[in-house]
């Protein structure tokens, strides 16, 4: 094996091997506060639907203005991964508290929540937004190494905000309804299983005693 080849195939393998722990970080990263909604068991799906604008924002903004993804460029997906998961928190918490509290179709929920929750969003992002843009457009000395984190965050911010408030409320409805159908496709196995459990011959007999 050429040495030169050697010590250039270690660096790659080392970032290759440091992006693929980021992005498992990242995906754990998103997951851990779900914890705190209440009642959520398929809007997981709803929440994670969101992240890949933010990556792809990034992945435009930074090749329209010629940059690398560098793993300068990583962190700042990751900060966009924070921001964008936490707009669709908002609006789903928002939903299924008006669900379970005053009995509102997903529709009716969801269409509330994205109507309330549509100030707060945009007030954090346009903050976010506000904040990179000194990294994006900043000259002077580290500059090359502050760029792409900025135009990560600008662009992904951007690409993901547009995306988000339409899509979250379509895949929120379309997950509601999977999960009604799983939940009585659930209840019509167990109702099955105790009627076949509960017209079994021992089971007649120990009713008999």
């Amino acid at each position: 094996m050429n040495i030169s080849t050697l010590f250039i195939t270690r660096p790659i393998a080392t970032t290759l091997l440091a992006i693929g722990l980021s992005v498992i970080g990242v995906i754990a990263y998103a997951l851990l506060p779900i914890a705190g909604v209440p009642q959520v068991d398929i809007h997981p799906i709803t929440i994670l639907s969101t992240l890949p604008s933010s990556g792809v924002g990034a992945f435009l903004a930074l090749m329209l203005l010629h940059y690398d993804f560098s793993l300068i460029a990583l962190i700042g997906v990751i900060l966009l991964v924070g921001i964008v998961k936490k707009n669709a928190i908002m609006m789903i918490d928002f939903a299924l508290d008006g669900e379970r509290r005053r009995n509102l179709t997903p529709e009716d929920a969801i269409y509330e929540a994205a109507l309330l929750r549509f100030r707060p969003i945009m007030m954090t992002t346009m903050a976010a937004l506000l904040g990179g843009l000194p990294l994006a457009l900043g000259t002077g000395a580290g500059s090359e190494l502050r760029r792409p984190l900025g135009i990560a965050i600008v662009g992904g911010l951007l690409v993901s905000q547009v995306l988000t408030l339409y899509t979250t409320p379509v895949v929120y409805i379309y997950m509601s309804k999977l999960g009604d159908l799983i939940h009585r496709i659930w209840r019509r196995r167990s109702t099955v299983g105790m009627e076949t459990i509960s017209s079994s011959p021992g089971a007649k007999k120990r009713a008999a005693e």
